[in-house]
């Protein structure tokens, strides 16, 4: 067993140097400026204490940089899972209350668990079952429903709601309770957050700012929001206004502590759970590729789930909250250089010392302030050019992506999440239980084939071949057998009938019983099976069953022999009876690791 695949901190620790150390120190001391103002907003998101933000920004890091694979992914709480949150420990417990934060910890750790064991068993894969539109569908869903949802700190009126239906009813029903002083304070922030984020940095750059600089000071302005609301709250008194602040924040490093372990709870939070662990999955696996591509490196994703779930696992058991890669701090982390997971840790160093020294400074930090920080940040994960583009290039794609921002919206975070998963699912099988395939023919002069319908080919009313596009299984087996009995009916003179298998990496046993009524069938209409290019993994199986026995054709190495022998004009030399292509029988046979190749044919 090679340890550096299960810690991945062996592969770059014993090369870690001076230079690394350097660039990680300065990404680290720039993400925790930054990470600072977003835990405190997203455990607020999360309707948790300010100070569990803070926690959440701490041992998750250090234990990421141990076990996770990605050199500049920035693990904390981000805005779609502290709704998720929210919206599930909501059901379970009143928000302010110890059990509500007991059930934000067990949620935690049941995520970490999961994630866990599913990087232990290397189910990484699954991930690939949410398809892009759905997952971007629900992100852009979710981000207007966390806009919406703070619009009532900025306004300082009272209101609730977990769609986007309930908060505007809400929020239209408290106009009249609107706090002038806040509503100043949540404007005034928005208004400077937006054109820092779209002007400040080109002002810079004009002004003779170099690009990088530039850059970390425009995505360091909520910084500036905080302490100048901050500032100004406390000068003004404006808490005696109206003026909502967050209040004392405990002093000191996270605390000790251990989840629940209510069965009822366990079991009114594992939908939650499983479902912040994919999407949380989704967007870290997501945001690393996207990185690591950049500098020609490469993540685990199986390990990533192991990463994440010792993340989240860590979270649980020192008062955090569920963690996941966020994009914008791991793209600040990326830009200010960091080398290593160490960044990580070190930032972890810097949260600890913010949560030690710097909580007496934010108790008068205007919560409207941390409402227009997540607004603004949230709203830049707000898609709507990305619903036009699935538009305009697949109509599927687009149903499912219209039916997950609409069940979001309209029902739940929760909803729209399983909405989308079911409808990636029938999606995928729909499209392959009905795999394409077309009746090729010869490009003249050459031994290339392609479709009748597009292309002016060589054909023969005596043969007829089917290029399958797919790979064959219980969902489009039958398909295959209607598609393939139709050919033969439509062409009363049909001698030879030719599956040209180059696409298809598996026959499972659904396939492969309607492979043998095709070609009992056939065989009752005097029309003989072939295949061609069939994969060496597939061939292997195929030789062990009653089919390669019977079948009423031969296997060819290519579309091209097919053609020729069964046209009279190849002397067959390059095809073999099914039952023939017995391993080792041809010399010249090969073998690897994984799956034994069909023969290599003279």
């Amino acid at each position: 067993m090679n340890p550096k695949r299960y810690l991945p901190i062996l592969q770059w620790l014993p090369d870690y140097g001076r230079s690394a150390l350097a660039s990680d120190l300065l990404a680290a001391v720039i993400v925790t400026i930054m990470l600072i103002p977003q835990s405190l907003a997203y455990a607020m998101l999360a309707g948790l204490p300010p100070e569990v933000g803070l926690y959440a920004s701490i041992t998750p890091l250090v234990v990421y940089a141990v076990f996770g694979t990605s050199r500049t992914l920035a693990v904390g709480p981000v805005a779609v899972v502290s709704l998720m949150t929210a919206a599930a420990v909501g059901q379970v417990a009143p928000q302010g209350t110890p059990e509500y934060l007991g059930a934000a910890l067990v949620l935690a750790l049941m995520s970490g668990l999961i994630l866990t064991l599913m990087g232990v068993a290397r189910l990484g894969f699954l991930a690939n079952f949410l398809s892009h539109p759905v997952i971007s569908g629900f992100i852009t869903a979710s981000g207007l429903i966390i806009a919406a949802s703070q619009l009532k700190h900025v306004l300082g009126v009272e209101a609730s709601g977990h769609n986007l239906l309930e908060l505007v009813v809400g929020l239209g029903g408290q106009l009249g309770s609107v706090n002038l002083p806040t509503l100043v304070i949540g404007l005034g922030v928005l208004a400077f957050l937006y054109a820092a984020r779209r002007w400040l940095k080109p002002t810079l750059r004009r002004l003779g700012v170099p690009s990088r600089p530039a850059d970390m000071l425009t995505k360091a302005a909520p910084i500036l929001a905080v302490a100048v609301t901050t500032l100004a709250s406390w000068g003004l008194r404006l808490d005696q206004h109206g003026v909502a602040v967050v209040g004392a924040v405990p002093a000191g490093l996270p605390p000790l502590t251990l989840p629940g372990f209510d069965s009822g709870l366990w079991s009114q939070l594992f939908v939650a759970a499983l479902l912040i662990s994919i999407v949380g999955f989704v967007e870290s696996v997501s945001v690393g590729q996207t990185l690591a591509a950049k500098r020609r490196q490469r993540i685990d994703p199986d390990q990533e789930l192991v990463g994440l779930g010792t993340s989240n696992i860590a979270a649980s058991l020192t008062g955090g909250m569920p963690v996941t890669g966020g994009f914008s701090r791991s793209v600040v982390n990326f830009d200010a250089g960091a080398e290593t997971p160490a960044a990580g840790a070190f930032t972890a160093v810097g949260i600890g010392v913010a949560a030690l020294l710097l909580t007496p400074l934010i108790a008068y930090l205007p919560i409207a302030t941390l409402a227009a920080t997540i607004i603004v940040a949230v709203l830049s994960l707000v898609d709507f050019a990305a619903i036009k583009r699935t538009w305009d290039y697949s109509r599927g794609d687009f149903a499912a992506m219209l039916a997950t921002i609409a069940v979001t919206l309209g029902h739940g975070v929760e909803s729209g999440i399983m909405v989308g998963v079911g409808l990636s699912l029938a999606l995928h099988l729909y499209r392959t239980s009905r795999p394409h395939s077309a009746v090729v023919g010869r490009v003249p002069g050459t031994e290339h084939f392609r479709n009748v319908q597009r292309h002016r080919v060589e054909t023969d009313e005596r043969l007829t071949i089917l290029r399958v596009d797919e790979s064959l299984y219980f969902a489009n087996a039958r398909y295959l057998e209607d598609t393939v009995m139709e050919l033969a009916a439509r062409q009363p003179g049909l001698e030879h009938i030719v599956l040209a298998c180059q696409a298809v990496n598996i026959i499972d046993a659904s396939a492969l019983e309607s492979l043998e009524a095709i070609n009992a069938r056939l065989k009752d209409s005097g029309v003989a099976l072939h295949l061609a290019e069939v994969k060496g993994p597939v061939m292997d199986r195929l030789q062990h069953t009653e089919f390669c026995h019977e079948m009423t054709g031969k296997v060819f190495l290519s579309t091209f022999d097919a053609w020729q022998e069964l046209r009279g004009v190849g002397d067959g030399r390059l095809s073999r009876r099914c039952a023939e292509m017995q391993l080792g029988a041809v010399p010249g046979a090969t073998f690897d690791d994984e799956a034994q190749p069909h023969p290599r044919l003279p």
